[in-house]
């Protein structure tokens, strides 16, 4: 069976690309990872992690040290060997061969993974790593199905892995001198400013100019390599010249298979939790459906979801013809939807029952208050509610059937929207107003809206499984118009 490898910058988003179907999860540490921007790993996370893998004991966890290693840096990592020693790390990621005797004798049970940094394109190189004592090698993006078939059979006992999603660099495999050049951040080291999806301007003083560039008839060469053709666009007030398509895969997942991969990966570790979720999700349901788990009609409308988190334009990249890599795009990506909250375990019945208490002694003390008050004070506060509904108190009260969840909300809701619920088992279910309400978990009593730090609960009639999102539609998406800049 083949292993679906999925992104995780942070310990929120592991659990997110275990719960919706990883089989292994990539991780960085900090300081140590191409992915420096990346939340990723440190103080005492380690414990979280532990716990995510006693829950999950069949996923595995890879940790990312493919960093080009300065001397200070080897250093560092060997200071820090007893602080990774607490993750419980399956695979580490590498390209620099010089921390390979170091992950070695102190990592003996840990397998070793060769980056696609190392740019691993050939069977003699794979052979190579395997005599150095790596277990898999992640192939450079350069390598087509044709050659990925003649490596495995070449190698049939070293494990091979190749991204199936996601963006991909422009340079070769991620070797990229241009943000170093131009920011002085070096993506060899985790700083990459993404240079490549930036915009430029062309400048021309000959008439027509940007009527050429605008019809796809141009290209960048450079002069010593007369045969690389690199396309150039011009946009409305864009130019894209070295922005790749994001690679999409998702359609092809039998012929990687058939190649002889072991390992398919989706890229993202800077991505937010709804695009780990939704992305591991489909390409989850892609694979059950090949296995004969469920058909490929009930994975269609997961697969469908892949156009509801943020994307470019895609292409097969290099796996077919290396014409589909060198289309560019636009370097933005943009989504119709807005990640709106995070759901938790249903509440037990003997929580539910001390909220209900909760709620009565609120609303009790409440009509005491008002009860005290002169009369004239009374009338006015009354007045103010009815303007002021989110002022009101209003009891949870106990409905058949509704379960109770504890939320946290990441952009501010009403209870008034319509929003929808998306799970590892089901598509979306959409929420009406009226079929779920808001509860302040401080006091018991119903909220009109919530936002982004405010503590809530949220009381429906849906049975929502571990691990529920809560989407949005955003008013101002419009389809073939991107906002997001994409810096």
């Amino acid at each position: 069976m083949i292993e679906l490898l999925s992104p995780a910058g942070n310990v929120e988003k592991l659990s997110y690309a275990y719960a919706y179907g990883a089989d292994a999860a990539y991780i960085g540490l900090k300081k140590f990872s191409l992915r420096v921007k990346a939340d990723n790993f440190y103080d005492d996370e380690y414990k979280k992690v532990i716990q995510l893998k006693e829950k999950y004991p069949e996923k595995k966890l890879h940790c990312a040290l493919n960093i080009s290693f300065h001397n200070k840096d080897i250093e560092n990592l060997k200071n820090n060997i007893d602080y990774f020693k607490q993750y419980p790390i399956d695979a580490f990621i590498v390209q620099d061969i010089g921390v390979v005797p170091i992950l070695q004798k102190e990592f003996p049970n840990a397998q070793l993974h060769v980056s696609t940094q190392a740019s691993c394109i050939n069977y003699e190189a794979v052979k190579m790593y395997k005599a150095m004592g790596f277990s898999r090698v992640v192939l450079g993006r350069e390598a087509g199905l044709d050659e990925i078939r003649q490596i495995k059979d070449a190698v049939p006992d070293m494990e091979l892995e190749a991204f199936c999603h996601g963006a991909m660099c422009i340079a070769y495999a991620g070797r990229c001198l241009m943000s170093a050049y131009l920011t002085g951040r070096s993506a060899q080291a985790g700083l990459c400013s993404h240079t490549c999806r930036w915009e430029y301007d062309l400048l021309s003083k000959p008439e027509g100019a940007k009527e050429l560039a605008q019809s796809g008839r141009l290209y960048l060469r450079e002069h010593e390599r007369p045969e690389e053709l690199f396309p150039v666009f011009e946009g409305e007030d864009y130019t894209a010249i070295l922005s790749s398509k994001d690679i999409r895969m998702v359609e092809h997942l039998k012929d990687m298979i058939d190649a002889g991969l072991d390992s398919l990966k989706i890229e993202g570790r800077m991505k937010s939790v709804y695009y780990v979720a939704l992305v591991t999700r489909a390409y989850r349901k892609a694979l059950d459906a090949i296995e004969g788990k469920i058909t490929q009609e009930e994975a269609d409308p997961f697969i469908a979801e892949l156009e509801n988190v943020a994307h470019r334009e895609s292409t097969t990249g290099f796996y077919y013809s290396r014409v589909d890599a060198d289309e560019t795009c636009i370097g933005a990506s943009d989504s119709k939807y807005i990640l709106t909250a995070q759901v938790g375990d249903e509440v037990s019945d003997e929580e539910f029952g001390k909220m209900l208490d909760l709620a009565a002694e609120t609303a009790g003390n409440f009509q005491k208050e008002l009860d005290e008050m002169h009369p004239a004070a009374r009338e006015a506060r009354l007045k103010d509610l009815e303007i002021h509904t989110d002022r009101r108190v209003v009891p949870l009260e106990k409905k058949e059937g509704w379960h109770l969840y504890p939320c946290t909300a990441l952009n501010k809701f009403s209870t008034d929207m319509e929003i929808e619920f998306v799970s590892p088992d089901f598509v979306s279910k959409k929420g009406m107003p009226g079929d779920w309400v808001l509860i302040n978990p401080e006091n018991g009593c119903l909220l009109n809206w919530v936002c982004d730090s405010h503590p809530c609960m949220i009381y429906t009639k849906l049975e929502l499984p571990e691990s529920t999102l809560i989407r949005v539609e955003d008013p101002e998406y419009k389809p073939g118009i991107i906002r997001d800049k994409g810096r």
